[in-house]
């Protein structure tokens, strides 16, 4: 029998709470203490979904088909993840108000109330179960344009729902965070090139692997050589200048939201230091920003933010 609304059993919300913790695993914070109660459920709730979307779409799930059975599926389909994306968007549907019950999996479960109390859409989230069935599908992006649009589903609609979540969106805004979340996206792309080649996925486009004479047959090597650094290099530049291009909206707010923001812009910052000071050799696995490093950007963007009046 699937769980219900009241069928929560302390399995269900400790495999919620797994999935919650990869936040810690972020380039950014998440949820961090110093936001409004109201703020930091409304973001840990988003998060939550997000990753377990992810997950699914990554093959990530923990053994045992939990996340399945939660979503009313066989066990085994948890190595089936159009199906389970497909579960995921019909548990979606009843967060958003449909007619056969309350979400059945716990994470959606948590989404509802902040789903109500804020008057969110449901595109934003399903741009994401979009992003990742694309994943299914596309595993090359032949131009800069083409990634672009992936990540106009898979990394833009969380910046929109931050955005709508402390009701501070304008068109303005919309634009800015857009610029960040796709250049946190690249990033992350960035730091994991050897991780997303296991899964037969390159996020490098094409066009500017052929520019720098950079083959996949590269890609496979224990360390980067001088042509995959230099489109490393490339594309760590171009990530920053979309930080600069959204950079703004810092500034275009105050108090807790504008250090929240702060915390992403230098967030992406510290990622691309770290990924920059590895010699831009990849390869080997994720550079990662220390928090020391992280403090010093985020510093240093809220130094340059104008302050909002």
């Amino acid at each position: 029998m699937t769980p219900g609304h009241g069928d929560r059993t302390p399995a269900d919300t400790a495999h919620a709470r797994t999935t919650l913790g990869k936040a810690r695993t972020e380039n950014f914070p998440v949820a961090p203490a110093f936001l409004p109660r109201a703020w930091r459920d409304g973001l840990t709730a988003v998060y939550g979904y997000a990753r377990l979307v992810d997950d699914i779409g990554d093959g990530d799930l923990a053994p045992g088909g939990l996340d399945a059975v939660l979503l009313g599926l066989d066990p085994a389909a948890a190595d089936e993840p159009t199906a389970m994306l497909d579960a995921v968007e019909a548990d979606l549907a009843r967060v958003f108000g449909g007619t056969d019950g309350p979400p059945r999996h716990p994470l959606l479960l948590a989404l509802q109330p902040v789903v109500r109390e804020h008057g969110l859409t449901p595109e934003p989230f399903r741009a994401l179960v979009e992003a990742n069935r694309q994943d299914q599908r596309v595993g090359r992006y032949a131009t800069y344009g083409d990634l672009l649009g992936y990540c106009e589903l898979s990394a833009n609609p969380v910046g929109r729902l931050v955005l709508s979540l402390t009701g501070t969106s304008t068109p303005e805004r919309i634009r800015r965070s857009d610029a960040v979340c796709t250049a946190l996206q690249i990033a992350e792309h960035l730091q994991d090139v050897a991780e997303d080649l296991r899964r037969d996925r390159i996020y490098l486009p094409g066009e500017d692997m052929r520019r720098f004479h950079v083959s996949e047959a590269d890609l496979k090597a224990p360390s980067a050589g001088s042509s995959v650094r230099a489109l490393v290099a490339f594309e760590t530049e171009r990530a920053r200048e979309l930080l600069d291009e959204g950079a703004p909206l810092v500034g275009s707010v105050h108090g807790r939201l504008r250090l929240l923001l702060a915390g992403f812009v230098g967030g992406g910052r510290a990622a691309l230091r770290a990924v920059t000071d590895a010699g831009f050799d990849v390869l080997p696995g994720p550079p990662k920003p220390t928090k020391s490093g992280l403090i010093r950007e985020v510093a240093a963007v809220l130094r340059s933010a104008p302050r909002k009046r």
